[in-house]
């Protein structure tokens, strides 16, 4: 078998003993696999019932921790977790599954790959479902801006699982024109973007009512992070919470 990015995944099939570094993933695993799941970072809060053994978090994973959990499938991401990392466990030989998601047909499609491949199950329902529902972009209906830190202000450019969630749901990302997937800005810069309105994420940074709407002229309107950045089961509700923006 190969993983997204065409290396190698050795190992018996199916994974029966899989340690997540992806909260996305995580919650994907433990709500069509409960039992095939034996670890996950401490970033992994869904399911909110998970009960397995934490690993520390994306970026510093604790690889003696995973390796001691005698997985047969680590699963990460090109963009939440380090090469190193990988390459450490790979190493080590501890067979390593990653994924590069960057639309939401890349997301749907790399689900569906793991789960049938490595898991050797059929596509879950919320998979079909969102599958069906993400299948056919809305019309263009608002323009929005999406900061996801705070000093300095970075936004969601292009090339990301996000602008291409918020266009297929009729939200033009007015900043996915800066050069980088995730610019930073300032916050003139955004409150003369020409946004309808400014989405203020709770995660990375944790915008709140108090923390973040201040800072602009423009509406804004406090949205779940993990809506907007969590492929898995979070896109079905993802998909009804977005097309209720300017609704």
């Amino acid at each position: 078998m190969r993983d997204d990015l065409g290396a190698d995944v050795p190992g018996e099939r199916p994974a029966t003993r899989i340690v997540s570094l992806v909260p996305s993933l995580t919650e994907a695993l433990a709500t069509s696999a409960p039992d095939r799941l034996v670890g996950a970072t401490d970033w992994c809060t869904h399911p909110a019932d998970l009960d397995v053994a934490r690993v520390r978090g994306t970026k510093n994973p604790d690889l003696a921790a995973i390796r001691a959990l005698s997985p047969d499938l680590v699963v990460a991401n090109m963009e939440e977790n380090r090469e190193l990392d990988v390459r450490r466990l790979r190493d080590s030989g501890v067979p390593v599954w990653v994924t590069r998601i960057e639309t939401v047909e890349q997301s749907l499609d790399a689900m569906s790959r793991l789960f049938g491949e490595a898991l050797e199950l059929p596509d879950p329902p919320w998979l079909v479902e969102a599958r069906t529902l993400w299948s056919t972009p809305a019309p263009r209906r608002l323009s929005v801006a999406v900061p996801i830190w705070r000093d300095p202000w970075m936004v969601v450019g292009s090339s990301t699982y996000t602008d291409d969630l918020l266009t297929r749901a009729g939200l033009a990302n007015v900043l996915a024109d800066r050069d980088g997937r995730y610019p930073t800005v300032t916050s003139a810069e955004i409150d003369g973007s020409g946004a309808d309105v400014v989405l203020l994420p709770d995660e990375p940074y944790v915008f709140t009512a108090d923390d973040g709407p201040e800072a602009f002229t423009t509406p804004t309107r406090l949205v779940s992070g993990r809506l907007l950045t969590w492929y898995g089961p979070a896109m079905v509700e993802a998909h009804a919470v977005l097309g209720s923006i300017g609704g």
